[in-house]
């Protein structure tokens, strides 16, 4: 299968660099007389059979020199997707990179100031690439995708992502609260939801601040004193550096949401633990055949624990199995631990395990280590790569978000090598994303020429999946469907949006304003605010989401669409 999608690909590939020809015929010059012409020999001969490019005679500007490119659609549908790809490569090993810096360094300064920065580093690329090359007129064209990278990664954050995490994390809803893991009435708009902390919706107002910037430059559009636009930019460029730098500092003297994340791992690290101990004890493999967890197995774990067989594990029987589990490297206190384990597996509140409890819980861990799993073969393979796997995750994310005191760094071995390693993959994802955004701008610039899709709408809808690496690991802490999960997932997206009305927004401001472009921007920005002020205030004022609001956060992804395209071809903002 995979040998034929290589195939297909190349197959592809080599259709974007084919050509239409022309022939001429080849006669001698003393044999003409009787020849009937066919049009062609009348035209300038070139020295080299010249092919023009199928289904278009246009002509494209190879990016670099040397990088393919194309005029035809199915090209550079092909062209995005491999730029994309190369574009999310960057980013993942920016954000590999970065923790592994932050392992060594600590999370203070690194998790506030640098991390941040680091995350939106790629948007920031593409942004750049999209008017610093080429003629004044040139940059006009194509900055265009710039902003619809700007919108779309915010649109798309907090309608999409937004609403998917919460249908996926609902739990049910008792006294307006979300129940933590209980999911017993599956698609109640008013019944299912989630709850978050009041520590989201300070995020949340924080986004909306983050709009600023984007106010002060409409603000000459507002008043139709257009001639004072360069002096709004200006401001608002500073404006945004300076919300920045206030946003980063913040996140070092209040890194609550890194607290929420060492708590997270800290719990992970107690699963995981366990999880490798029960393998140890087990006479028969934690997974069936189907990749399923073995409950034959998990109940005979049940009986070997439980030592006075009285069909319930008690927390002392409980701490008799953790206190043989190496906790020390995250400072975790044995007591800590067992209560953890307790409040995942008594659901009947009872203070007492029993076999059913058991069952589902170690069954539910099991599921989960599986997400940190890769191929392989064989079933007791299998149990040992999930479970180590899982292991090396949970201790990667404790060193990554440990103590949060910046002046008590724990060592780790091989400090040194891991410095280079962590500066190399943060040099070479820096590359990537700078090499790969000027041609996947020129790719989404000529799809938008072939197909007469604006490009603004390209990038909006294409350019936002590539260039986020937070979407899966977002879901998946959705998947825990716990409150405290939520009030993570949610704060992350809403910081994420906010260093992209900062940062990214300073980059495209400075562009405009360094480069004399024209702001002609207006139905993009008013997006951009209704969307972050109706989100935000939501998020605001409230801190239990009713599954009914994911219909009003996916609606908003396509009205933004809407709204843009009226403004700018049908009342003529643009």
């Amino acid at each position: 299968m995979e040998k034929k999608l290589v195939c297909f690909f190349l197959a592809i590939f080599f259709l974007t660099l084919a050509r239409s020809s022309q022939g001429r015929p080849i006669t001698s010059n003393y044999s003409t007389l009787n020849l009937v012409s066919d049009g062609v020999q009348t035209l300038q001969q070139p020295n080299l059979l010249h092919l023009n490019r199928l289904f278009s005679s246009d002509t494209c500007t190879e990016t670099y020199g040397f990088l393919p490119c194309t005029t035809t659609v199915l090209g550079n549908v092909f062209l995005i997707l491999v730029y994309s790809y190369f574009m999310f490569l960057g980013a993942k090993l920016l954000s590999n990179g970065s923790e592994i810096l932050l392992e060594i360094l600590g999370p203070g300064i690194i998790g506030g100031l640098f991390l941040p920065v680091l995350s939106s580093l790629p948007d920031a690329t593409i942004i750049l690439a999209s008017g610093l090359s080429g003629s004044t007129a040139t940059a006009q064209s194509q900055v265009s995708v710039g902003m619809g990278l700007l919108a779309g990664s915010t649109v798309m954050l907090l309608t999409i992502l937004w609403s998917t995490c919460l249908v996926v994390g609902k739990c049910d809803l008792e006294n307006s609260v979300a129940v933590d893991q209980k999911d017993t009435k599956v698609f109640s708009l008013t019944g299912s939801g989630v709850s978050t902390d009041i520590w989201t919706s300070y995020a949340a107002r924080i986004m909306i601040i983050s709009l600023i910037p984007f106010i002060i430059v409409q603000i000459p559009e507002v008043f139709q004193a257009t001639s004072h636009s360069h002096l709004a930019i200006m401001i608002s460029l500073i404006v945004s550096i300076c919300l920045l730098l206030a946003y980063s500092l913040y996140q070092i003297f209040q890194p609550w949401i890194q607290k929420r994340r060492l708590a997270y791992a800290k719990h992970k690290h107690v699963i995981s633990g366990i999880l490798r101990n029960l393998k140890m004890l087990t006479l028969g493999k934690l997974f069936k055949e189907d990749g399923k967890p073995n409950t034959d197995v998990v109940e005979r774990l049940f009986r070997t624990i439980d030592q006075n067989s009285d069909g319930k594990l008690s927390a002392a029987e409980l701490r008799a199995l953790v206190v043989g589990i190496q906790f020390e490297e995250i400072d975790l206190d044995i007591e800590d631990a067992v209560a953890q384990v307790m409040k995942d597996f008594d659901k009947s509140q009872d203070s007492q395990v029993d076999v059913d409890e058991f069952v589902t819980g170690i069954s539910r861990w099991l599921n989960q280590a599986r997400h940190f799993a890769r191929n392989g073969k064989g079933q007791d393979d299998l149990s040992i790569r999930l479970l180590n796997n899982f292991q090396q995750q949970t201790k990667k994310e404790q060193d990554l978000f440990g103590d949060q005191n910046d002046e008590v760094v724990e060592t780790i071995e091989n400090a040194k090598w891991h410095a280079y390693k962590a500066v190399f993959m943060l040099l070479l994802g820096t590359i990537i994303a700078a090499v790969t955004a000027d041609p996947l701008v020129d790719a989404v610039e000529n799809f938008s020429t072939a197909t007469s899709i604006p490009s603004f709408f390209v990038s909006f809808v294409i350019l936002p999946f590539a260039s986020s690496s937070e979407v899966v690991s977002t879901l998946i802490f959705a998947s825990k469907k716990k409150s405290r999960m939520a009030s993570l997932m949610y704060s992350e997206i809403y910081g994420s949006v906010t260093m992209s009305n900062t940062l990214s927004l300073a980059v495209f401001l400075g562009l405009v304003f360094f480069r004399d472009l024209t702001w002609d921007f207006s139905s993009e920005v008013l997006v951009i605010i209704i969307v972050c002020i109706v989100m935000g205030l939501i998020a605001s004022f409230r801190t239990t989401f009713p599954l009914w609001i994911s219909l009003v956060a996916y609606a908003l992804y396509p009205l933004s669409l809407l709204l843009v395209y009226i403004l700018n071809y049908v009342v003529g903002w643009s």
